[in-house]
């Protein structure tokens, strides 16, 4: 007779595959013979094994007895549908929809979905003392991915050996699909068959990136994992090329001509694509005229074309440590698009006339023509804020007295102050960093931020309350919504640890007010980085949305995104509304 300390990791095996046989023919009812014979036990000893785990899982509500000796799987199992996680590590689950838990999906029970698939799931009963688990029954859609490794290339056959964390094994690829690439080359792969039996999943080359190390491949691999675009398309770059400016006598008489206004950028020293630059006036009547002039990128970027299909694909320019992956080809985002001094360029403005105290007397929306005269970076503007001195220094020193105005009437008002150091890296001429620095928001930053917020304040305003008892009509907001409670509550808590009392109830500007007080108060302290990831997490996520709820964080009734149209697919839009929208009320435009 077997000894008991034998008999139980016997009847463990059996268990788990009693109850994987049950979960594979959820709605179909055996005795004990039928489970020992379908598992090929024959053996007396070990088919009463069987029953008792029957009698077991019974007790645990896993199974259910029907009639005496008729066994089914318990009703609480279930049928969903979900998304597949795949870890590289076994520890697969299912997110099945309506729910944030996941569910564990042991590799025999994963017709090998890849991370990312839909699928469909049987949700076993949970058994007592362990935890649920799910198995795939159906690849409802299959995500559209690919693996970015290192090629092994041997005699007859090939292995793409992967970098990802969502594969444990690599990927078998057939010499013919080897496009070219040997060992040691970094290459993208796709998978294209991996069949239930199979341990690796076979697969072909999809581009050679080129030497594993090498900076450039590197980098690529990088943009690639995450679905990235590395190399802008021939054909839709061909088609901006064959763009012209246009900046004709004609094109010049159906817009405002701030030719002779003195106007400038302001940007990053590496920066190539100017999106905005500023001009500044003393009018006749003692007022300040302040143009936000945004690239009208629009006027070249038409709906439905292949530039701007391509854009919408990418979304937003993408900025890695050595490079930019632009929205927009480079003709248009670097070039006739792009506000470079010195030359004629089309612009989308928002022109504001302002007292000494910044506040808002009068402002018009309008289509422009521009010419920059200077181009600034942050650092040589921030030289003229604090020496006084440079060029266009009385033009530079007002727009900064109006913009601190401006700034600290946000606040009042209730405006959260993020103010978080950048980190940011030198580069040599390889792509390598050589040097790590912390980059911090100073006058010359807020400056353009506070002109660009007002920019974007007074579009979304113009379109969300066009006045005269007329009626809003759909638009692309940036919304912020409220903090929860309870998060704001929690962080309040934590915070009152380290001795920084916040309000969490009252009026908004009161909140955060308190918050403001708390993020100052903690600058320089040990603690300030812990805080002031936990201030941001405490907020709701900013989102783009049709359905208005204002900007919880900038204290607006109306925000959008109008100011980087080369750079943000969703100013693209915002810029093409609020021209439909302003021809439709006789705006000239």
């Amino acid at each position: 007779m077997a000894s008991k300390s034998k008999v139980k990791p016997i009847k463990a095996a059996l268990k788990t595959m009693v109850v994987d046989f049950f979960n594979s023919h959820h709605n179909e009812t055996f005795n004990y013979k039928q489970v020992a014979v379908s598992q090929g036990i024959t053996g007396r000893t070990n088919q009463y094994l069987i029953a008792d785990i029957l009698d077991d899982l019974t007790l645990e509500g896993f199974l259910v007895e029907l009639v005496p000796g008729k066994y089914r799987a318990s009703e609480i199992t279930a049928s969903a549908e979900g998304t597949f996680v795949r870890r590289s590590n076994g520890k697969n689950s299912v997110i099945v929809d309506g729910s944030e838990v996941p569910v564990f999906v042991a590799e025999r029970n994963s017709m090998h979905a890849l991370n990312g698939d839909r699928v469909k799931v049987h949700l076993s009963a949970q058994r007592k003392g362990y935890e649920p688990e799910a198995q795939v029954i159906e690849i409802i859609e299959k995500k559209d991915q690919v693996f970015i490794g290192t090629l092994k290339v041997e005699k007859n056959f090939a292995f793409l050996c992967t970098d990802s964390k969502y594969l444990a094994c690599d990927i078998f690829i057939p010499k013919s699909k080897l496009k070219g690439g040997q060992t040691g080359d970094k290459a993208i792969a796709k998978i294209v068959e991996w069949n239930d039996d199979d341990k690796n999943p076979i697969g072909d080359i999809v581009d050679i990136l080129g030497k594993t190390g090498e900076n450039n491949s590197e980098m690529n691999a990088i943009l690639a994992e995450y679905g990235l675009p590395y190399v802008y398309p021939k054909n839709v770059e061909a088609a901006a090329d064959k763009i012209d400016a246009g900046i004709t006598p004609e094109e010049i008489a159906r817009r405002e001509d701030m030719r002779g206004v003195t106007t400038f950028t302001i940007d990053p020293r590496d920066a190539k694509d100017f999106d905005d630059a500023l001009s500044i006036r003393r009018l006749s009547s003692g007022r300040w005229e302040v143009g936000v002039h945004i690239a009208d990128v629009t006027h070249y970027v038409h709906p439905g074309t292949i530039i701007d299909k391509e854009a919408e694909k990418r979304a937003t320019s993408v900025y890695l440590v050595d490079r930019t992956i632009p929205m927009l080809p480079e003709h248009l985002c670097n070039g006739i698009c792009s506000l470079r001094p010195n030359e004629e360029k089309l612009a989308y403005s928002c022109i504001f006339e302002m007292d000494d105290e910044a506040n808002i007397l009068d402002h018009r929306i309008r289509k422009t023509v521009i010419l920059s005269d200077r181009r600034f970076t942050y650092e040589e503007a921030q030289q003229i804020i604090e020496t006084k001195e440079g060029d266009f220094k009385d033009e530079v020193l007002a727009l900064d007295s109006l913009a601190k105005k401006l700034r600290k009437r946000r606040f009042d008002n209730g405006s959260v102050a993020f103010d978080r150091v950048e980190v940011r890296f030198e580069i040599d001429d390889k792509g390598h960093p050589i040097k790590v620095f912390f980059k911090e928001s100073k006058d010359a930053n807020k400056l353009v931020e506070e002109f660009m917020l007002l920019a974007n304040k007074q579009v979304a305003t113009a379109i969300g309350k066009p006045g005269d008892k007329k009626k809003a009509k759909p638009f692309v907001y940036r919304i912020h919504d409220n903090p929860d409670p309870d998060k704001l509550s929690n962080f309040a808590e934590i915070a009152s640890r380290f001795g920084y009392k916040l309000k969490t109830v009252g009026k908004r500007s009161a909140v955060n007010n308190s918050l403001n007080k708390m993020l100052t108060s903690v600058k320089g302290q040990p603690e300030e980085n812990l805080l002031s990831i936990l201030a941001i997490r405490s907020m709701a996520k900013a989102v783009y949305s049709t359905v208005n709820v204002g900007h919880y964080g900038l204290a607006f009734d109306y925000y959008t995104h109008f100011t980087s149209p080369i750079r943000r697919y969703p100013d693209m839009m915002v810029q093409r509304w609020t021209c439909r929208e302003q021809r439709q009320a006789g705006g000239g435009m």
